[in-house]
Protein backbone atom coordinates (compact mmCIF):
# COMPACT_ATOMS: atom_id res chain seq x y z
CA UNK A 1 0.00 0.00 0.00
CA UNK A 2 1.22 3.29 -0.81
CA UNK A 3 1.46 6.16 1.50
CA UNK A 4 0.65 9.54 0.91
CA UNK A 5 2.17 12.46 2.66
CA UNK A 6 0.24 15.51 2.62
CA UNK A 7 1.54 19.07 3.76
CA UNK A 8 -0.79 21.75 4.66
CA UNK A 9 -0.60 24.60 2.47
CA UNK A 10 -1.54 28.13 4.51
CA UNK A 11 -2.66 31.37 2.26
CA UNK A 12 -1.43 35.31 3.01
CA UNK A 13 -1.93 36.12 6.31
CA UNK A 14 -4.32 39.41 6.83
CA UNK A 15 -0.73 41.56 7.35
CA UNK A 16 0.69 40.34 4.25
CA UNK A 17 -2.45 41.17 2.32
CA UNK A 18 -2.40 44.83 3.52
CA UNK A 19 1.90 45.08 2.62
CA UNK A 20 1.02 43.80 -0.61
CA UNK A 21 -2.32 46.27 -1.13
CA UNK A 22 0.07 49.18 0.34
CA UNK A 23 2.92 48.02 -2.11
CA UNK A 24 0.11 47.90 -5.23
CA UNK A 25 -0.96 51.38 -4.32
CA UNK A 26 2.04 52.67 -3.77
CA UNK A 27 2.64 51.53 -7.48
CA UNK A 28 -0.30 52.53 -9.48
CA UNK A 29 0.15 56.14 -7.53
CA UNK A 30 3.54 56.19 -9.07
CA UNK A 31 1.97 55.29 -12.32
CA UNK A 32 -0.74 57.66 -11.93
CA UNK A 33 1.58 60.27 -11.40
CA UNK A 34 3.44 59.69 -14.65
CA UNK A 35 0.62 59.36 -16.47
CA UNK A 36 -0.93 62.97 -15.45
CA UNK A 37 2.79 64.47 -15.49
CA UNK A 38 3.48 63.44 -18.89
CA UNK A 39 -0.26 64.52 -20.03
CA UNK A 40 0.68 67.73 -18.52
CA UNK A 41 3.84 68.48 -20.46
CA UNK A 42 1.74 67.14 -24.11
CA UNK A 43 -0.76 70.01 -23.21
CA UNK A 44 2.03 71.96 -22.57
CA UNK A 45 4.09 71.30 -25.31
CA UNK A 46 0.65 71.41 -27.59
CA UNK A 47 0.02 74.77 -26.35
CA UNK A 48 3.59 76.60 -26.77
CA UNK A 49 3.93 74.81 -30.46
CA UNK A 50 0.26 76.51 -31.49
CA UNK A 51 1.56 79.95 -29.75
CA UNK A 52 4.74 79.18 -31.91
CA UNK A 53 2.82 78.90 -35.45
CA UNK A 54 0.62 82.05 -34.54
CA UNK A 55 3.05 83.79 -33.50
CA UNK A 56 5.79 83.24 -36.07
CA UNK A 57 2.91 83.42 -38.84
CA UNK A 58 1.59 86.95 -37.88
CA UNK A 59 4.57 88.35 -37.40
CA UNK A 60 5.72 86.69 -41.38
CA UNK A 61 2.26 88.36 -42.41
CA UNK A 62 3.06 91.71 -40.92
CA UNK A 63 6.79 92.29 -42.20
CA UNK A 64 6.13 91.27 -45.77
CA UNK A 65 3.43 93.74 -45.88
CA UNK A 66 6.10 96.32 -44.78
CA UNK A 67 8.80 95.27 -46.68
CA UNK A 68 6.82 95.63 -50.01
CA UNK A 69 5.06 98.96 -48.33
CA UNK A 70 5.37 101.99 -50.66
CA UNK A 71 6.02 100.00 -54.09
CA UNK A 72 4.42 101.34 -56.99
CA UNK A 73 6.13 99.31 -60.03
CA UNK A 74 7.96 100.83 -62.67
CA UNK A 75 6.87 104.38 -61.43
CA UNK A 76 9.87 106.75 -59.64
CA UNK A 77 8.85 109.13 -57.13
CA UNK A 78 6.71 110.37 -54.58
CA UNK A 79 3.24 108.99 -54.79
CA UNK A 80 0.75 111.66 -54.98
CA UNK A 81 -1.96 113.08 -57.23
CA UNK A 82 0.21 115.74 -58.08
CA UNK A 83 2.66 113.52 -59.72
CA UNK A 84 0.28 111.01 -61.41
CA UNK A 85 -2.52 111.96 -64.29
CA UNK A 86 -5.09 114.03 -62.42
CA UNK A 87 -7.49 111.74 -62.35
CA UNK A 88 -9.46 111.45 -59.11
CA UNK A 89 -11.36 108.06 -58.14
CA UNK A 90 -14.14 108.18 -56.02
CA UNK A 91 -14.07 106.10 -52.74
CA UNK A 92 -14.42 102.42 -52.36
CA UNK A 93 -17.39 100.98 -50.76
CA UNK A 94 -16.60 101.62 -46.25
CA UNK A 95 -13.32 103.35 -47.09
CA UNK A 96 -10.92 103.39 -44.26
CA UNK A 97 -10.00 106.98 -43.06
CA UNK A 98 -6.70 106.96 -41.15
CA UNK A 99 -5.61 110.38 -39.36
CA UNK A 100 -4.47 113.21 -41.24
CA UNK A 101 -5.92 114.86 -44.46
CA UNK A 102 -5.46 112.72 -47.05
CA UNK A 103 -4.68 108.96 -45.01
CA UNK A 104 -7.56 107.31 -46.74
CA UNK A 105 -7.58 104.37 -49.93
CA UNK A 106 -6.88 107.19 -52.56
CA UNK A 107 -4.50 110.42 -52.74
CA UNK A 108 -6.82 113.81 -53.07
CA UNK A 109 -4.88 117.04 -53.84
CA UNK A 110 -4.58 118.42 -50.51
CA UNK A 111 -1.75 117.33 -48.24
CA UNK A 112 0.53 114.54 -48.22
CA UNK A 113 -0.40 111.18 -49.48
CA UNK A 114 0.26 108.63 -46.22
CA UNK A 115 1.17 105.27 -47.77
CA UNK A 116 2.02 104.47 -44.43
CA UNK A 117 0.38 105.16 -41.21
CA UNK A 118 -0.40 103.44 -37.61
CA UNK A 119 -2.31 104.10 -34.34
CA UNK A 120 -2.51 102.95 -30.40
CA UNK A 121 -6.30 102.06 -30.53
CA UNK A 122 -8.38 104.36 -28.06
CA UNK A 123 -11.64 103.57 -29.85
CA UNK A 124 -13.77 100.79 -30.87
CA UNK A 125 -13.51 102.08 -34.58
CA UNK A 126 -11.36 104.47 -35.18
CA UNK A 127 -10.82 104.32 -39.35
CA UNK A 128 -14.80 104.40 -39.59
CA UNK A 129 -14.64 101.16 -41.43
CA UNK A 130 -14.45 98.14 -38.40
CA UNK A 131 -17.37 96.02 -38.21
CA UNK A 132 -19.82 96.71 -34.61
CA UNK A 133 -18.91 92.95 -34.29
CA UNK A 134 -15.29 93.06 -34.87
CA UNK A 135 -14.49 96.86 -32.71
CA UNK A 136 -10.61 97.52 -32.37
CA UNK A 137 -9.18 96.27 -29.14
CA UNK A 138 -8.36 99.49 -27.50
CA UNK A 139 -4.33 99.64 -26.27
CA UNK A 140 -3.27 97.44 -29.23
CA UNK A 141 -2.41 98.91 -32.54
CA UNK A 142 -3.71 99.66 -36.20
CA UNK A 143 -1.54 99.65 -39.34
CA UNK A 144 -2.25 100.87 -42.35
CA UNK A 145 -0.40 100.78 -45.59
CA UNK A 146 -0.91 101.24 -49.53
CA UNK A 147 1.41 99.60 -52.28
CA UNK A 148 0.68 97.65 -55.62
CA UNK A 149 0.88 93.82 -56.02
CA UNK A 150 4.12 92.93 -56.89
CA UNK A 151 3.77 91.61 -59.87
CA UNK A 152 2.27 93.20 -63.23
CA UNK A 153 -1.39 92.26 -64.59
CA UNK A 154 -1.92 91.91 -68.38
CA UNK A 155 -4.94 93.63 -69.54
CA UNK A 156 -6.81 90.23 -70.25
CA UNK A 157 -6.58 89.23 -66.44
CA UNK A 158 -7.91 92.65 -65.29
CA UNK A 159 -10.67 92.27 -63.00
CA UNK A 160 -13.81 94.83 -62.38
CA UNK A 161 -13.80 94.09 -58.71
CA UNK A 162 -9.77 95.63 -58.09
CA UNK A 163 -8.44 98.84 -58.62
CA UNK A 164 -5.16 98.87 -60.77
CA UNK A 165 -1.76 101.41 -61.23
CA UNK A 166 -0.76 101.76 -65.19
CA UNK A 167 2.62 103.34 -64.89
CA UNK A 168 6.04 103.94 -66.56
CA UNK A 169 8.95 105.46 -64.75
CA UNK A 170 7.40 108.77 -64.74
CA UNK A 171 3.90 108.63 -65.51
CA UNK A 172 1.11 106.99 -64.39
CA UNK A 173 -3.12 106.56 -63.64
CA UNK A 174 -5.12 105.08 -61.02
CA UNK A 175 -8.19 103.20 -62.35
CA UNK A 176 -10.98 101.24 -61.67
CA UNK A 177 -10.72 97.59 -63.06
CA UNK A 178 -14.38 98.18 -64.10
CA UNK A 179 -13.44 101.26 -66.31
CA UNK A 180 -11.55 101.62 -69.63
CA UNK A 181 -7.72 101.35 -69.21
CA UNK A 182 -5.61 104.67 -69.44
CA UNK A 183 -3.02 105.32 -72.52
CA UNK A 184 0.24 105.34 -70.61
CA UNK A 185 2.98 105.31 -72.86
CA UNK A 186 5.28 102.15 -72.51
CA UNK A 187 3.76 100.96 -68.89
CA UNK A 188 3.04 98.24 -67.28
CA UNK A 189 -0.15 97.49 -64.82
CA UNK A 190 -0.28 96.78 -60.95
CA UNK A 191 -3.06 96.00 -58.49
CA UNK A 192 -3.41 98.60 -56.08
CA UNK A 193 -3.97 97.64 -52.37
CA UNK A 194 -4.55 98.93 -49.24
CA UNK A 195 -4.65 96.68 -46.37
CA UNK A 196 -5.37 97.63 -42.30
CA UNK A 197 -4.01 95.09 -39.38
CA UNK A 198 -5.74 95.83 -35.99
CA UNK A 199 -7.07 93.11 -33.45
CA UNK A 200 -10.37 92.45 -32.58
CA UNK A 201 -11.92 90.48 -29.58
CA UNK A 202 -14.61 86.89 -30.69
CA UNK A 203 -16.78 85.42 -28.11
CA UNK A 204 -15.78 81.51 -28.98
CA UNK A 205 -18.29 80.15 -26.74
CA UNK A 206 -17.66 81.33 -23.19
CA UNK A 207 -14.25 82.48 -24.20
CA UNK A 208 -13.28 85.55 -25.58
CA UNK A 209 -10.48 84.99 -28.01
CA UNK A 210 -8.03 87.49 -29.65
CA UNK A 211 -7.61 87.87 -33.35
CA UNK A 212 -5.90 89.51 -36.25
CA UNK A 213 -8.08 91.16 -38.61
CA UNK A 214 -6.90 92.34 -41.92
CA UNK A 215 -8.45 94.42 -44.64
CA UNK A 216 -8.29 94.45 -48.12
CA UNK A 217 -9.15 96.68 -51.07
CA UNK A 218 -11.35 94.64 -53.62
CA UNK A 219 -14.32 97.24 -54.60
CA UNK A 220 -14.60 97.58 -51.06
CA UNK A 221 -12.77 97.39 -47.66
CA UNK A 222 -13.74 94.18 -46.77
CA UNK A 223 -12.42 92.66 -43.48
CA UNK A 224 -11.38 88.96 -42.11
CA UNK A 225 -9.73 87.65 -39.40
CA UNK A 226 -6.48 85.78 -40.67
CA UNK A 227 -4.73 84.66 -37.27
CA UNK A 228 -6.60 83.16 -33.65
CA UNK A 229 -4.82 83.84 -30.70
CA UNK A 230 -3.03 87.41 -31.04
CA UNK A 231 -3.30 89.36 -28.72
CA UNK A 232 -1.36 92.59 -29.17
CA UNK A 233 0.29 94.05 -31.92
CA UNK A 234 2.61 96.96 -31.61
CA UNK A 235 4.81 98.93 -34.16
CA UNK A 236 7.89 100.97 -33.84
CA UNK A 237 8.53 103.26 -36.23
CA UNK A 238 12.10 104.07 -37.20
CA UNK A 239 12.81 107.84 -38.25
CA UNK A 240 15.33 109.52 -40.01
CA UNK A 241 15.54 112.91 -38.88
CA UNK A 242 18.58 114.33 -40.15
CA UNK A 243 17.79 112.85 -44.13
CA UNK A 244 21.59 111.09 -43.58
CA UNK A 245 19.66 107.04 -44.18
CA UNK A 246 20.57 106.35 -40.69
CA UNK A 247 17.49 105.84 -37.99
CA UNK A 248 17.65 108.53 -35.31
CA UNK A 249 15.24 106.85 -33.09
CA UNK A 250 12.26 104.44 -33.13
CA UNK A 251 8.77 106.51 -32.29
CA UNK A 252 5.38 104.39 -31.40
CA UNK A 253 2.68 105.20 -33.36
CA UNK A 254 0.71 107.37 -30.46
CA UNK A 255 3.90 109.69 -30.10
CA UNK A 256 4.58 110.18 -34.15
CA UNK A 257 3.92 114.05 -35.17
CA UNK A 258 2.06 114.84 -38.63
CA UNK A 259 5.92 115.84 -39.61
CA UNK A 260 7.11 112.26 -38.93
CA UNK A 261 4.19 110.35 -41.09
CA UNK A 262 4.28 113.07 -43.76
CA UNK A 263 7.94 112.11 -44.34
CA UNK A 264 8.24 116.29 -44.50
CA UNK A 265 11.68 117.84 -44.91
CA UNK A 266 14.93 116.05 -43.21
CA UNK A 267 12.42 112.98 -42.11
CA UNK A 268 11.75 109.72 -43.19
CA UNK A 269 10.39 106.55 -42.05
CA UNK A 270 13.27 103.78 -42.50
CA UNK A 271 12.37 101.25 -40.94
CA UNK A 272 9.77 99.47 -38.68
CA UNK A 273 9.68 97.65 -35.18
CA UNK A 274 7.05 94.51 -35.24
CA UNK A 275 6.02 93.09 -31.87
CA UNK A 276 3.10 90.25 -31.75
CA UNK A 277 2.01 88.96 -28.36
CA UNK A 278 0.66 85.58 -28.77
CA UNK A 279 -1.86 83.94 -26.37
CA UNK A 280 -3.58 80.76 -25.85
CA UNK A 281 -6.86 80.24 -27.07
CA UNK A 282 -7.76 78.34 -23.82
CA UNK A 283 -6.87 79.06 -20.30
CA UNK A 284 -5.11 76.93 -17.94
CA UNK A 285 -6.23 76.92 -14.46
CA UNK A 286 -3.48 75.26 -12.93
CA UNK A 287 -1.19 78.09 -14.61
CA UNK A 288 -0.77 81.78 -13.14
CA UNK A 289 0.69 84.13 -15.84
CA UNK A 290 2.31 87.26 -13.94
CA UNK A 291 4.89 87.43 -16.31
CA UNK A 292 5.61 91.25 -17.97
CA UNK A 293 5.94 91.83 -21.88
CA UNK A 294 8.31 94.17 -23.10
CA UNK A 295 6.15 95.82 -26.49
CA UNK A 296 8.46 98.18 -27.56
CA UNK A 297 7.55 101.02 -25.06
CA UNK A 298 4.61 99.08 -23.35
CA UNK A 299 5.05 97.14 -21.04
CA UNK A 300 2.35 94.39 -19.96
CA UNK A 301 1.75 92.17 -17.06
CA UNK A 302 -1.68 90.02 -17.41
CA UNK A 303 -2.10 88.44 -14.05
CA UNK A 304 -4.66 85.73 -15.85
CA UNK A 305 -4.47 82.00 -16.80
CA UNK A 306 -3.50 82.39 -19.97
CA UNK A 307 -0.14 81.21 -21.92
CA UNK A 308 1.51 83.97 -24.34
CA UNK A 309 4.54 84.24 -26.47
CA UNK A 310 6.25 87.80 -27.34
CA UNK A 311 7.57 87.67 -31.12
CA UNK A 312 9.21 91.03 -32.78
CA UNK A 313 11.43 91.54 -35.83
CA UNK A 314 12.77 95.07 -37.21
CA UNK A 315 11.54 95.47 -40.87
CA UNK A 316 13.68 97.88 -43.18
CA UNK A 317 11.72 99.86 -45.37
CA UNK A 318 13.61 99.31 -48.89
CA UNK A 319 11.19 101.84 -50.76
CA UNK A 320 11.64 104.60 -48.13
CA UNK A 321 14.86 106.13 -49.85
CA UNK A 322 14.54 104.64 -53.32
CA UNK A 323 14.94 106.43 -56.63
CA UNK A 324 13.84 104.12 -59.06
CA UNK A 325 13.46 100.27 -58.82
CA UNK A 326 14.87 97.73 -61.12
Amino acid sequence: MQNFNYSHHKGFSLIELFIALAVGLGLLAGVLSVFVSMKTTTKETSTYGELQENGRFALNVLSDDLLRQDFWGDYVGTFDLANLNNVTLGAPGNDCQGDGINNATFPVATGHFRTLWGETTAAANPMGCFATSAAAKVGSDILQLKRVVSTPVLPADISADNYYLITNISDGELFDGGATIPTVDNSQIWEYQHHVYYVTEQVQGTISVPVLMQGRLTNSMTFSPIIDGIELIRFMYGVDTTDDGIVNAFISANNMTEALWNNATNSNILAVKVFVLARSVLPDNKYTNNNTYQLGDLSFTPNDNFRRLLFSSTVTLFNARVDSWQ
